[in-house]
């Protein structure tokens, strides 16, 4: 019951603060909390000086052991996923995605306060690597990404505070996972008995998105959140977007990809519905483990003791000419008209930049794009086109927009693999199941106390 006090709160929050928490500065408030046995989660009155009405910066939304998270940053949290996963910044979308979010902050300062218990930092050069590995993967110049920011209205410290998390968990997980056990030459020697036994049988390229159910209570907003999920990427939302912000796998820091697997390497329930999808396609919700998993086959290839393949790639140009989204009829027939008379005139892809900076700058972009961003719908759109012919107008739930195709790569030969491919892919496997068994022990240990702003 207090959960739901407190989401109710939240929300309302979130609906009647949106664009005002935006643009203000983002401030810590310290609490400490009340003496409660650990991992009770009770509602608590407001501490003194702290109205259930106050402002979203000092607001307090949830405390986590000796830390406090405010509304605003939640608001804030929210406004980067939407914009970064292109799901559409709606008070119903703010309201959907608050919990999850909320749960996803909690989870990150469990992580900071055990990366600092260990003695695990982050570098500023650190950091930095991290914010240019993010301009990259979004096609970005380098220093693009705080523009980018600020002139969607994101407080910048919304993206530090969850790169700085990731990143000391990474340190943290991956010492553990090498202070265990050291990977012998018997399971090397196993593994690649195994590739051999197992070559010529198909293998899928996947992708996934995993989140956890640690308890009966959370089953049915977790399924939902999933169903939520899988409806925003069928509309357009990048899957691995989408990965980096909610997935609770280990996977979940390069976009949730898990490379080639054949059926034997992943669990029944998976290995079914893999086996159903065809390169590009988006799965429904599936129950496995300890959690719902979402799955995109981004490939299929004939197993080999090979290396993975690079995927395709497409060097993209796009204009969509928005609507709102309670749209009128005549609203949506210009923008078709409009997208129309782009594709009637752009002869090759300079042009049609040039005509999309133009007539529609604020969604007109370029550049390489793999397969696995590309949204399922588009992908198989874009992977029948030839290069340097402008696309049919593609209806968006957004907008309508052209695509054109100035050069496109189907992915290198597969290469041998070797031991240290194997031995990598085992580690990776060992750090995500450990990964999940350290949440799941800080999560039951945690103090947490939700705000329901004295309601």
């Amino acid at each position: 019951m207090a959960s739901r006090c407190v989401y109710a709160f939240l929300v309302a929050m979130l609906i009647g603060t949106a664009t005002a928490a935006a643009q203000a500065p983002n401030r810590h408030a310290a609490a400490a909390p009340p003496g409660q046995p650990p991992g009770q989660n009770a509602p608590a009155q407001p501490p003194p000086g702290q109205q259930p009405g106050g402002s979203p910066e000092t607001t307090i939304a949830a405390v986590v052991n000796d830390d406090v998270i405010t509304v605003f940053d939640v608001l804030s949290r929210v406004r980067m996923i939407m914009v970064s996963s292109n799901i559409p910044d709606t008070p119903e979308m703010r309201q959907r995605l608050a919990p999850q979010v909320l749960r996803g902050l909690i989870d990150e300062k469990l992580q900071l306060q055990e990366a600092k218990k260990q003695n695990i930092t982050v570098t500023e050069a650190e950091l930095n690597k991290g914010i240019e590995q993010i301009e990259k993967q979004n096609n970005m110049k380098p220093g693009q990404l705080n523009d980018f920011l600020h002139a969607r209205g994101i407080d910048r410290g919304a993206l530090v505070d969850q790169l700085t998390a990731s990143l000391v968990w990474a340190k943290l997980v991956k010492r553990e996972a090498a202070q265990a056990t050291a990977i012998s030459d018997d399971e090397i020697d196993d593994a690649m008995k195994r590739l051999k036994e197992h070559a010529g049988e198909p293998e899928s390229r996947v992708a996934e998105i995993f989140l956890a159910v640690d308890n009966p209570a959370q089953e049915e907003q977790v399924h939902q959140l999933a169903e939520r999920l899988s409806a925003q990427m069928k509309q357009g939302a990048r899957f691995s977007a989408v990965a980096r912000q909610f997935s609770q796998s280990a996977s979940a820091a390069v976009g949730g990809d898990i490379g080639y697997m054949r059926a034997d390497q992943l669990p029944p329930e998976l290995a079914k519905t893999a086996a159903t999808l065809r390169p590009g396609e988006l799965s429904a919700p599936i129950r496995s483990g300890g959690g719902y998993y979402l799955l995109l086959v981004l490939d299929r290839r004939t197993g080999a003791v090979t290396g993975s393949g690079q995927e395709p790639t497409f060097d993209i140009v796009q204009v969509v000419f928005p609507f709102p989204q309670q749209a009128s009829e005549a609203a949506r027939r210009h923008a078709m008209e409009e997208a129309e008379s782009v594709r009637a005139v752009a002869k090759d892809c300079p042009t049609m930049l040039k005509i999309g900076k133009e007539r529609a700058p604020e969604l007109s972009s370029e550049g390489k794009l793999a397969a696995s961003q590309i949204a399922p719908e588009m992908r198989k759109v874009i992977e029948t086109m030839p290069t340097g012919q402008v696309s049919q107008p593609i209806v968006q739930k957004n907008g309508v927009g052209v695509i054109m195709i100035c050069d496109k790569s189907t992915g290198a030969s597969p290469g041998k693999v070797g031991r240290d491919d194997v031995a990598e892919t085992i580690m990776r496997q060992r750090i995500d199941t450990l990964s999940r068994r350290y949440m799941r022990d800080l999560r039951r240990t945690a103090y947490v106390d939700l705000r329901a702003g004295g309601s």
